[in-house]
């Protein structure tokens, strides 16, 4: 008897010595959304791999705090209206450590009430001043937008490069979809076609839902600006420039806040179609961006790419993917615990190294200093992949340190 209570009372002591060791080993849980079908798949699947990248890489290296990492995402489907759910999923039924947004300032916006409400660290993936109504002090958006005017700084580049022509444009066309996103793009352009002086021609948004194009470009090349500056979301911004192609647009400048153009499959896609179109970018293998660590980084990528289906280059989406969860893991080592608040502490305070440069955060969680780019399509040919390796048929117009060609302007010119 004493034997069998004594081997008990041994074992129970080995359990209950070992449980601090098996909570230890119990992974920290990273929560989000992310668009892997619908509109935005293309992008939201290349950041989903970057994601993945980074936890294999930590978990070989022994985790984070000595702890295993385990990534927790479900398909938003592009759709804002599933992220609410989504968010409330992950912080109430699965009780993740942390929660980042998927891609994209139109989710980003639904999930930052979830989070808000539950007092937690939110990173937002490009996200265009997501934060401007809601003044979350523990929100950080990873994308290089910023600086004081954050809304402004996504198409300054488009009007830097317009207002340097001779003779100056004088008139301007806009428009883009009733969302998130192309709402916060279109006041940011606004102001600054006020400053520049420039008349509005025509402004209109269109219903996200929104298949067929031609009424539109027909009604902007109706009122016949000289800049045509479009807001959009992947399937809009197809769907507009094969309708500019059909109408013949003649604008001297078009594009501007097109996003899915730095998507290689939709690039692929267009082809010939691009040329002219002057467009933001937030990531080329040019200059500073070009570091051996975003080299190396998107060489892992690239590796992957082929098997996951997804885009093949990785320029333009990964590098900030993989930031993301760089920032998130030397605040979390550098604090030394999960503690939220102490981690959203550490963030406002300090600078971090990712593969997509130095990021510092200033005002509601946006990066001190800009840093977007602004390019023009010039001679692609045909629809392979080789040619959008380099960065020759995207030269860079903006900033001008960076500049690498030169405009082809009017728009009419440069497309053919």
């Amino acid at each position: 008897m004493l034997k069998r209570l004594g081997g008990a009372l041994l074992a129970a002591t080995i359990a209950f010595s070992a449980a601090p060791a098996a909570k230890a080993a119990e992974p920290i849980t990273i929560g989000f959304g992310m668009a892997l079908t619908g509109g935005l798949a293309p992008n939201g699947k290349a950041a989903l791999l970057a994601m993945q990248i980074w936890e294999e890489e930590i978990n070989a290296k022994g985790g984070l705090l000595g702890r295993p990492v385990k990534l927790v995402y479900y398909d938003d489907q592009s759709n804002p209206s599933t992220v609410p759910g989504i968010y409330t999923k992950l912080l109430d039924v699965d009780k993740v450590d942390f929660v980042i947004s998927g891609y994209a300032t139109n989710m980003v916006a639904p999930a930052l009430p979830v989070v808000m409400q539950h007092n937690r660290l939110f990173l937002g993936l490009l996200g265009l001043a997501a934060n401007s109504e809601f003044n979350y002090p523990n929100y950080f958006s990873i994308g290089p937008t910023g600086g004081p005017h954050p809304k402004q700084s996504f198409s300054k580049g488009f009007f830097e490069v317009a207002m340097a022509q001779n003779p100056k444009p004088q008139t301007i066309a806009f428009v883009g979809a009733d969302a998130e996103f192309p709402r916060n793009a279109l006041e940011g352009a606004h102001e600054l076609a006020k400053e520049a002086g420039l008349k509005i021609v025509y402004d209109r948004t269109y219903p996200p839902t929104t298949n067929d194009y031609t009424p539109i470009v027909r009604g902007i090349q109706a009122a016949n600006p000289d800049l045509v500056f479009v807001a959009s979301y992947p399937p809009d911004s197809v769907g507009i420039i094969r309708a500019a192609s059909e109408v013949g647009l003649k604008a001297k400048l078009f594009g501007g806040g097109m996003v899915g153009l730095q998507a290689t499959a939709i690039k692929t896609q267009l082809g010939p179609l691009l040329n002219g179109i002057v467009d933001f970018d937030f990531w080329q293998p040019v200059g500073p961006y070009a570091t051996p660590e975003a080299m190396d980084f998107l060489k892992r990528y690239q590796a992957k790419s082929p098997a996951a289906g997804v885009d093949l280059l990785g320029f333009y989406l990964p590098p900030f993917a993989y930031a993301d969860m760089q920032v998130l893991q030397q605040a979390v080592t550098a604090v030394g615990s999960l503690d939220q608040q102490k981690v959203a502490d550490y963030m406002r305070s300090h600078t971090f190294k990712t593969v997509a440069g130095d990021i510092t955060f200033g005002p509601n969680g946006e990066w001190t200093e800009a840093r977007v780019l602004e390019v023009q399509f010039q001679n692609v040919k045909g629809n392979d992949v080789e040619q959008f390796k380099d960065p020759k048929v995207e030269v860079v117009l903006y900033p001008p340190a960076l500049k690498n060609g030169n405009l082809i302007y009017p728009y009419s010119d440069a497309k053919n």
